[in-house]
């Protein structure tokens, strides 16, 4: 496949561009800064652009099979994270591409909770609902969109670098916890995840998560 992946210099976004290059993908890497492109892996080909620009997103998209977006904005910049993905959407509908979101865990039901969400539970930190409210925003402007093909994943409550496994279990709209009640998975698990979906796509339109095995 052809892939393009915004955001592709962040945490996640290296992951997801090392996963598709291991497995034989063409991978455009979008950054904002060329310096970020410095660790970039090999055999990838790294391209400047916006993803908060449609014009950018439709010129980097154009002839794709896929885009991947793992973009977060910085710190104190979080309300930015709806628009942007306004306008990865509305780029992506332009070239025809099919877009997969690394969305956030916010809106991700607790079960037991009596339907809340997790960035509604009382003991959620407080620094981080900043950007809970972005994901949130960010999901809401995915599913009031029809003019794109999309997929938005969340990851678990806990998505930290680690151990590639390659397994991993499936969820829709309800946080996934393991037996000892933490809702987890490693960045490189929740990479595998993510290209199993570009691969054999079974979320369109919807969102779905994730977590360990």
């Amino acid at each position: 496949m052809r892939i393009t992946v915004f955001g592709a210099a962040g945490e996640v976004g290296r992951r997801v561009v090392a996963e598709a290059l291991a497995r034989g993908h063409r991978v455009t890497a979008v950054v904002r800064n060329p310096e970020r492109a410095a660790g970039l892996p090999d055999g990838v080909a790294v391209r400047t652009g916006d993803a908060a620009s449609p014009e950018d997103v439709e010129s980097l998209s154009a002839g794709q099979d896929l885009v991947i977006t793992a973009t977060r904005p910085a710190v104190g910049r979080e309300p930015e994270l709806p628009g942007m993905t306004a306008a990865l959407l509305s780029g992506v509908a332009r070239s025809g591409v099919r877009l997969l979101v690394v969305g956030g865990a916010s809106t991700l039901i607790v079960p037991g909770a009596e339907g809340a969400t997790l960035h509604e539970m009382p003991d959620f930190p407080a620094e981080l609902r900043a950007i809970a409210q972005a994901c949130a925003d960010q999901l809401a402007v995915c599913r009031a969109d029809d003019t794109a093909e999309w997929t938005y994943l969340s990851p678990p409550a806990e998505l930290l670098p680690g151990q590639r496994t390659g397994e991993y279990r499936v969820g829709g709209d309800e946080l996934l916890s393991g037996p000892d009640g933490v809702s987890r998975i490693s960045m490189e698990d929740f990479a595998v995840a993510l290209l199993d979906e570009a691969e054999r796509p079974l979320h369109r339109g919807v969102r779905f998560t994730v977590a360990a095995a």
